[in-house]
């Protein structure tokens, strides 16, 4: 089932861009550029659900308020992002 989130993008001083989903306990990751970054958070986001339902833990629903501090940053983004979990093998 997919599960869609908020997620925001950071660019940094050094040009690398974190991304993070607020409604995953601030699940993260970061990349090299906007493209690697959205891929490697979706890919935790991923790997966060399934170890909550994994565990038997609810997966909360999205939140899209979210507080971005730009203090240290020069632009950042805001995005839908959908994961699919991976199909259980049994």
């Amino acid at each position: 089932m997919p599960l869609t989130y908020t997620v925001v993008l950071i660019r940094e001083e050094d040009g690398r861009y974190t991304a993070f989903a607020p409604a995953l306990n601030d699940c993260a990751s970061f990349g090299h550029s906007l493209p690697e970054a959205l891929r490697n958070v979706e890919e935790a986001m991923a790997l966060y659900v399934e170890t909550l339902r994994d565990k038997g833990w609810p997966v909360p629903a999205d939140n899209p308020h979210v507080d971005v501090d730009m203090t240290e940053a020069s632009e950042a983004f805001v995005y839908k992002l959908t994961i699919r979990e991976a199909a259980s093998v049994g």
